[in-house]
């Protein structure tokens, strides 16, 4: 079996298990290596959620529902791509006052539980600190091209989605 054999629906499963194996490895390299997300990585996971919904979701459909939904999935895509792509920059051009957000205990230790908790899950890390790198390229660079990749993907299926000729009458019972 080739990438070019598979169907629509298919291609959407394949986002969807790709955007959880992202998932996933961003949850190792939080809980397994250490790095504290900042707010801009929180921001991508949320967009790579809705990327993975999506994807799961249009495994399920054909047709127009298929093309509207792979819309969605690029724009979901294209979201976290300007994410990452400002963090990239800020990696790259990083401003003389960090402002991306506060850590855990400053957090908890300022302010009432109450506006700490959801502060949490804003982030604790520095959106400009580079922790890992792989291929010269920092999460912020790799999961910018991921979510281009979605991007494209997604205008991709929908354009075929739309194209796909409509089943008739007879065909459909």
């Amino acid at each position: 079996m080739n990438l070019a054999s598979l169907t629509l629906q298919r291609w959407m499963a394949l986002i969807a298990l790709t955007g959880v194996g992202m998932l996933v490895f961003g949850l190792y390299l939080q809980h397994v290596v250490g790095l504290n997300p900042c707010p801009m990585c929180i921001v991508q996971r949320y967009a790579l959620i809705g990327v993975v919904l999506l994807g799961l979701l249009g495994w399920r459909l054909q047709g127009t529902s298929l093309g509207i939904v792979s819309l969605l999935l690029a724009l979901s895509a294209g979201f976290g791509a300007f994410t990452a792509a400002r963090q990239s920059w800020l990696q790259w051009y990083p401003p003389e006052i960090v402002t991306c957000g506060r850590d855990f205990y400053g957090m908890v230790e300022n302010f009432p539980i109450n506006r700490a908790i959801p502060m949490i899950f804003k982030g604790s890390g520095d959106c400009t600190k580079i922790d890992w790198t792989f291929l010269g390229g920092s999460i912020a660079n790799w999961s910018f091209l991921a979510f281009v990749a979605f991007a494209l993907a997604g205008l991709w299926l929908a354009l075929r989605a739309f194209k796909q000729p409509k089943p008739t009458a007879t065909e459909a019972a």
